[in-house]
C-alpha cells in the first residue's frame, strides 16, 4: 500500500499535533470549508503506523464532508485522530492538550466523540477549546451521539426496504449486525421492537452477552465471516470501515446493506461489485449522519434539542430514497450517486461564499 500523501486528496488543511509530555500524538485533517467550519469527531485509536493513522483520518475528514453536506448542515468537513490505545493512554493532561490545539485553528474545526472518545472525554478538551460538541448532557451538551446515529441508520434501512421490496416495514425481515457497542446495541433495540428477526456478531463476547440479556430473542453468529455468510435479507455493518471488499461481498447473501460503520467500501471498485450482484447498498455517509446530527444541534444559538435533533435526522429516510433513485435513473452506483449530490451541495451553496455581505 502506498504511503499517503500528509496533504491529502484536496485535503484544506492537516495539522500534526504532539506534546511529548503528555504524550499526545494526534492528527487533524479538514477536507472542506466550502459549507462552514469543519465538524468531526475523534478517533482514539492504537494504529500500528503513523501512516495508518495518516490515511484513516484523510479519508474519515473526506467522508465527513460528504456527511454533513448531505445531511443539509452548514458545516464543513474534519477530524481527528489520536495515536494510542484510550484504555491506557488517554489522561486529562493528553485530552487538554489536545483541547489546545484544536482551539488554535480558531474555529476552524469543531470536534465531538468518536470511536475511543466519548461524552465526558469532551468535556475535559472543552477546558481548554471553545470549538467541542457531543458534550455531557450536565454541560448542556447532546450527550450520547450514538443514539441518533442508530436511529438514522435505521431510517436509512426502513428506505432501502422501500426501494427494494416496496415497503418500509422490517418485521419479519432477517437482519445481520456486525458489531453490536455504541450504535449497534440502539439498533437492534430499533429492529427488535419492529419484530425483525435480529442476528449479531462482535469481537467483544461481553457486549454481545449484555445485549442477549436485553433482548433474549436475538440469534448470536459464531464471527463476522459466519453472520456475512448467513442467511440474511439485511446486513448492517456497525464497527470499523472496509466491511464490504471482494471476499464479502461475494459471500453475502442480504438483498440489502445498510449500517453505522464509516468507509464500508474497501476500495472504490466494490460500490461496482455490490450493484453487479443485485444488492442495495444504503452509502454508508448517508444512512449514518444521525451523530452528527445530533452534535450539530448543539451549535444553535438557542441550545441543544433532542426533539429538533431528532426530527431532522427522521429526514434520513428520504434522503437516503432519493439517493437509491438518483442511482437508478443515471445508471451508476449508489456510493457514486450519494457523492454527486454531496458535492452538488457542496459546489452550489459552497460558491455563495463569494458574494460579499458587507
Amino acid at each position: 500500500m502506498s504511503t499517503p500523501s500528509s496533504f491529502g486528496t484536496h485535503h484544506e488543511q492537516v495539522v500534526f499535533c504532539h506534546d511529548e509530555a503528555s504524550g499526545l500524538r494526534a492528527i487533524i485533517a479538514l477536507y472542506s470549508t466550502a459549507l462552514g467550519p469543519g465538524l468531526g469527531g475523534t478517533r482514539f485509536f492504537p494504529y500500528a503506523s503513523e501512516a495508518d493513522a495518516l490515511a484513516d483520518v484523510l479519508n474519515l475528514s473526506q467522508g465527513m464532508a460528504y456527511k454533513n453536506a448531505l445531511a443539509g448542515l452548514d458545516l464543513g468537513g474534519g477530524k481527528a485522530v489520536i495515536i494510542g490505545d484510550p484504555r491506557t493512554d488517554k489522561s486529562e493532561a493528553l485530552l487538554r492538550a489536545y483541547g489546545r490545539f484544536v482551539q488554535t485553528l480558531n474555529g476552524r474545526y469543531f470536534t465531538a466523540c468518536d470511536v475511543g472518545t466519548y461524552s465526558a472525554d469532551m468535556d475535559v478538551v472543552a477546558r481548554e477549546c471553545d470549538y467541542v460538541t457531543g458534550r455531557t448532557v450536565d454541560h448542556g451538551g447532546a450527550g450520547d451521539s450514538s443514539v441518533l446515529t442508530a436511529f438514522g441508520v435505521y431510517q436509512g434501512m426502513r428506505a432501502a426496504a422501500q426501494y427494494t421490496w416496496g415497503d418500509t416495514s422490517l418485521a419479519g425481515r432477517r437482519v445481520g449486525i456486525a458489531g453490536v457497542g455504541k450504535v449497534g446495541r440502539h439498533l437492534t433495540a430499533h429492529l427488535v421492537e419492529e419484530d425483525a428477526r435480529v442476528v449479531v456478531t462482535d469481537i467483544d463476547s461481553d457486549a454481545v452477552a449484555r445485549l442477549v440479556g436485553q433482548h433474549p430473542s436475538i440469534e448470536v453468529a459464531e464471527s463476522t465471516e459466519a453472520l456475512i455468510a448467513a442467511d440474511l435479507d439485511v446486513y448492517a455493518p456497525c464497527a470499523l470501515g472496509g466491511a464490504l471488499d471482494e471476499t464479502s461481498v461475494e459471500l453475502l447473501t442480504a438483498k440489502v446493506v445498510a449500517g453505522a460503520a464509516n468507509n464500508q467500501l474497501a476500495h472504490d471498485g466494490i460500490g461496482k461489485l455490490v450493484s453487479d450482484r443485485g444488492i442495495v447498498y444504503a452509502p454508508d455517509y448517508c444512512v449514518n449522519s444521525g451523530g452528527v446530527i445530533q452534535v450539530a444541534d448543539e451549535l444553535d444559538p438557542s441550545g441543544f434539542s433532542f426533539d429538533r435533533a431528532k426530527a431532522r435526522a427522521t429526514g434520513i429516510f428520504d434522503t437516503t430514497l432519493a439517493v437509491l433513485e438518483r442511482a437508478a435513473a443515471e445508471g451508476i452506483t449508489t456510493a457514486e450517486a450519494a457523492d454527486r449530490q454531496a458535492e452538488q451541495r457542496i459546489r452550489e451553496i459552497g460558491r455563495l461564499g463569494q458574494i460579499l455581505v458587507p
